[in-house]
Order: structure tokens, then sequence, then C-alpha cells
């Protein structure tokens, strides 16, 4: 049964290990972004206000934003898989996750000093990154063996499969015509 089960722990610590890369990568592009908006002053009160609410208002300000932005894009992607237009729901889907992920690492780098003051939240982030450093641990064996088959693609071993490949691919289209 534990064999079993391997692909379907590895497949979810996948899932979450780019859920980390796309939290890792997004945060510094949407600071960016709003490091472009002028609105300097507005961003200096918005984080005093910040700093001077208590921890339970500030998760209301970490969760707030993601739900303001994030429930339109689900209607319309609603709309679209409704309407059958697949590949605008899948765009949908698409720019509501990264603009989730973003918008979610922006703000709780903003917030995460006030939030973790609460003992269960400071327990939910202790446990997730636990869980990245599981998710880590369990893929590393896989992500090994790409690594090896990749060296062996690009090194000597591996110009002489990729010729054999060609090769094979040139007879099956003379095959085909």
């Amino acid at each position: 049964m534990r064999r079993l089960l391997r692909p379907l722990w590895v497949f979810l610590a996948v899932l979450f290990l780019i859920e980390a890369w796309l939290w890792d990568h997004l945060s510094p592009v949407v600071a960016r972004i709003v490091g472009i908006i002028p609105w300097a002053r507005l961003k200096r009160k918005l984080a005093q206000a910040i700093e001077r609410l208590p921890p339970w208002a500030t998760l209301i300000v970490f969760v707030v934003p993601l739900a303001v932005l994030l429930l339109p894009l689900k209607f319309l992607e609603v709309y679209f898989l409704a309407t059958g237009q697949w590949l605008g729901a899948i765009a949908v889907i698409i720019v509501a996750k990264l603009a989730g992920v973003g918008v979610t690492a922006f703000i709780f780098d903003v917030t995460r000093d006030k939030l973790l003051q609460m003992a269960w939240f400071r327990k939910l982030y202790e446990w997730l990154l636990r869980v990245r450093a599981w998710a880590h641990a369990i893929t590393e064996p896989v992500r090994f063996r790409m690594r090896q088959l990749a060296a062996r693609l690009r090194g000597e071993g591996g110009n002489r499969f990729l010729r054999w490949v060609s090769r094979l691919r040139r007879a099956a289209f003379r095959r085909a015509n």
C-alpha cells in the first residue's frame, strides 16, 4: 500500500513546491510593480496604519485584498466555463493563480510581523515551513534522477542519444510520406 501511495505523495509535494516557487518568485515582481506606482506617501501611510493595527485586524488586511482581487476573476472563470470558452477559462485560472500568489506574497511580506504575533498563525506558518522541507525531501530523489538524465542528454552520451532520436524521427517521416 505504501508503494502505491508514494507517487501520490510525490505529486502533492511537487504541487506544493510549485506554489512555493511561485510565492518566492512573484513576490519581488509584485513589489516592483507596486513600486512603480507613484503613491509613495500613500504606501508609507498604509504601512504605518498596518503597524498601528492589532494582529487580528492585520489578518483582515491580509485576507480582504485577496478576496477583492480574486472574486471577480472567479466569476469570469465560471462564465467562460459555462459558455464553453475553455481557453479563456484556462487563461483566467492562470492569471488568477499568478495574481493571487503574487499579491498574497506581497501583502504577507508587509503584514508578516503582526500576523506572527498570533500564536495560531505562527504555528500554522511553522507547519507550512515544515511541509515545504518535507516536500523538498520527498522530491529530491526524483529531482536527482532528472538532473542525471539531463546531464546525460547534454553530455557525450546525450549527443549520441539525440542523434539516434533524430534518425528515428526522420525515418518515421519518410515512411509517413
